[in-house]
């Protein structure tokens, strides 16, 4: 290939990596992962002022990684495939393997004191739906539920699991799962559950893993506020185990 082609290969390389390469976007990217929102929610969601917000989202579409489409006077984003969802799960196992460990952000509360010790993997999870006493609880905001759950799953957003502790029975054992293996808010939920004297365990993964391996979804608000019903009840009986 002549050096000039190979060039202009490379700057579309780098084009897309620019774009990526800002803390703000990449959180877009990370909310996209999980559900299509409009401009405003995800301006609220990641605290991020409106007009900024709109220009992220702006420099992420001319590089091809978002699409968008408008509804009445509100334009939604979408990430452009799933292969966009693959890059960015990428650069996260990335940077978590080969930034010192001291890099890493701490904070959001007891999360960070949550040893990862005893996580799930999603081959033991899938294993789980011969057993009558697991209840698997998805702790993100119920927009990105209703968007994709693994099938089975309770919605209980963290902000409210405090609140509904009363829906969580003791005698089970609970696991909960959010939207990455990075993600923090299962790893609150976890200590939050063990506090309150209830037996459980985070997901190793998340819902962006989860999909990325093309295991089984579900969508819809229809399982919000149900009752804890054992995994081997519910829908995720219909995955196999890998191996079973």
């Amino acid at each position: 290939m002549p050096v000039d082609n190979v060039t202009r290969v490379l700057a579309d390389f780098a084009r897309v990596a620019k774009a990526m390469a800002n803390p703000v976007r990449l959180h877009l990217l990370d909310l996209l992962s999980q559900a299509e929102r409009n401009v405003e929610d995800l301006a609220a969601t990641a605290s991020v002022p409106l007009g900024n917000t709109s220009a992220q989202l702006k420099v992420l579409r001319d590089a091809g990684l978002v699409q968008s489409r408008r509804e009445g006077t509100r334009i939604f984003y979408r990430l452009a495939g799933e292969d966009v969802a693959s890059l960015y799960a990428s650069l996260r196992q990335v940077s978590r393997h080969r930034l010192p460990e001291d890099s890493e952000p701490t904070g959001a509360g007891h999360a960070r004191s949550t040893p990862p010790e005893g996580a799930v993997t999603r081959e033991e999870l899938l294993r789980r739906v011969r057993d009558d006493k697991t209840v698997l609880i998805d702790v993100r905001p119920a927009l990105e539920y209703a968007a994709a759950h693994i099938p089975g799953a309770i919605s209980i957003p963290l902000e409210e699991l405090r609140a509904r502790m009363d829906e969580v029975p003791v005698g089970h054992e609970f696991i909960v799962y959010c939207r990455s293996a990075h993600c923090l808010l299962s790893r609150e939920a976890l200590w939050l559950l063990k506090a309150h004297g209830r037996c459980a365990r985070r997901l190793e993964e998340g819902m962006l893993e989860w999909r990325l391996h093309r295991l089984p979804l579900e969508s819809g608000l229809r399982a919000v506020r149900n009752h804890m019903v054992p995994l081997r009840s519910r829908r995720l009986a219909g995955a196999a185990a890998p191996g079973s």
